[in-house]
C-alpha cells in the first residue's frame, strides 16, 4: 500500500511539473539586438536541399559580427559551448519545455544553468561552424521535448517536425504590431499569412 501511495505521489509531482511548464508565459523577442522581421527570409524554415542536415531546422538572422544575440525567452541555459556544424552554441529551456538553439555565436556572455530573462544579452552574432566564410547570422531554431504528432507530414524529414517549431512564425504571432495573420486550423496547427513578399528586396537571400 505504502509502494502505492508512492508511486501515486511520484506520478502527481511529475504530472504537476509538466503542467506548470505549459502554463509559464513566453513573451517572444526577436534574438537579435535592433533585428526585424526583415533580418531574416522567413522561407527557409524547413527548406530543402539544406548542407548536411538536409532540411532547414531554424532560421538565420542576419546581423554585424558581434551584434547582441538575446534569449528569445526567459528559462535556463542548459548548454553553453562548441556544438559542431553549430560552432559556439547555447541552449535555454524555455516555457512549454520548447528548447531554443541559438548557432554560430563569435562568444557568450552566459554560463551553463544560468536562469536567463527573455531579452537578456547571452552571447554574439558570429561566423563558427559551418557559418566559417559566410555572412555573420545567428542560426535560431526551437525544438520541442513534447512532440506534436500532427505536425508530421510528408515533406522531407517530415516525422521530425513533431519536434520543431517554425521560429518565424513563433516570432510574428507574438507581435501583433507586425502586417500578420495567423489563424488555428484542425489539430491546432497552426497556419500564417503575411502581407510580405518573399523576395530578395525585402529579406536576405537564401545562404
Amino acid at each position: 500500500m505504502k509502494l502505492f501511495f508512492s508511486k501515486r505521489r511520484g506520478f502527481v509531482l511529475l504530472a504537476g511539473t509538466i503542467l506548470v511548464g505549459f502554463l509559464l508565459p513566453e513573451h517572444p523577442v526577436i534574438p537579435v539586438r535592433n533585428a526585424t522581421f526583415r533580418s531574416w527570409n522567413h522561407a527557409t524554415f524547413w527548406h530543402y536541399p539544406w548542407g548536411k542536415s538536409g532540411v532547414h531546422k531554424g532560421i538565420d538572422i542576419f546581423a554585424p559580427e558581434g551584434r547582441e544575440v538575446l534569449a528569445a525567452t526567459g528559462g535556463l541555459v542548459i548548454w553553453k559551448g562548441e556544438m559542431g556544424r553549430g560552432g559556439n552554441a547555447v541552449i535555454i529551456l524555455g516555457p512549454k519545455w520548447r528548447c531554443h538553439y541559438y548557432a554560430h555565436l563569435q562568444g557568450f556572455q552566459t554560463h551553463s544553468l544560468d536562469f536567463v530573462h527573455g531579452g537578456e544579452t547571452i552571447g554574439y552574432v558570429g561566423t563558427t561552424g559551418n557559418a566559417a566564410g559566410k555572412s555573420p547570422h545567428l542560426h535560431y531554431s526551437i525544438s520541442t521535448l513534447i512532440p506534436y504528432p500532427w505536425r508530421w507530414d510528408d515533406s522531407q524529414q517530415g516525422w521530425k517536425k513533431m519536434f520543431y517549431l517554425n521560429p518565424d512564425l513563433f516570432l510574428r504571432q507574438s507581435n501583433p504590431n507586425t502586417e500578420f495573420t495567423a489563424t488555428y486550423t484542425s489539430c491546432c496547427e497552426l497556419r500564417a499569412t503575411s502581407t510580405l513578399a518573399v523576395n530578395s528586396a525585402q529579406a536576405p537571400p537564401l545562404p
